[in-house]
């Protein structure tokens, strides 16, 4: 585990790429995303920021139209609840492997599409779930209704 590590290797190889990788998101520029997040995965089961360079990563590769390697990684995230904990990027794994399937799904033709669109389905189900309480004015949430009306 990270915890002994020393503070400056944490510093410098796990948390300076990944809010560099979170910028580079934000951006939309996913290539860059990941090849900060690169140095990161050695660390990436560490507990130090509850699998958010996995979760960047994940998203990185929704930018680049890579369902299979986003579905891996948010994949990861649910694969270490304990890691993961009550973080948000827990329920949000969720979502993102929905959009993950459904990228999958867009790209594959006859019973792999309807495969991949049918985990989409279940991937969105299992977020809503998790978000049945919350404000349903919520931008995130009224996005994936809308993503999920689409698998419809």
């Amino acid at each position: 585990m990270t915890a002994s590590l020393p503070d400056d290797t944490i510093v410098k190889f796990i948390y300076v790429p990944t809010i560099r990788a979170a910028a580079a998101v934000h951006q939309g520029n996913g290539s860059k995303a990941i090849e900060y997040l690169q140095v990161t995965a050695p660390y990436d089961l560490s507990s130090n920021l509850a699998l958010l360079p996995v979760y960047l990563r994940g998203d990185a590769f929704l930018l680049q139209k890579d369902g299979p390697a986003a579905a891996a990684e948010f994949q990861r995230i649910l694969n270490y609840p304990g890691i993961v904990g009550n973080d948000p990027s827990s329920s949000l794994a969720r979502l993102g492997l929905g959009r993950a399937y459904a990228l999958e799904a867009a790209s594959a033709q006859g019973a792999e599409a309807d495969a991949a669109r049918a985990k989409a389905r279940t991937a969105y189900q299992d977020f809503f779930a998790l978000w049945k309480d919350a404000d349903p004015d919520v931008p995130i949430l009224k996005q994936a209704k809308a993503e999920y009306a689409k698998l419809q």
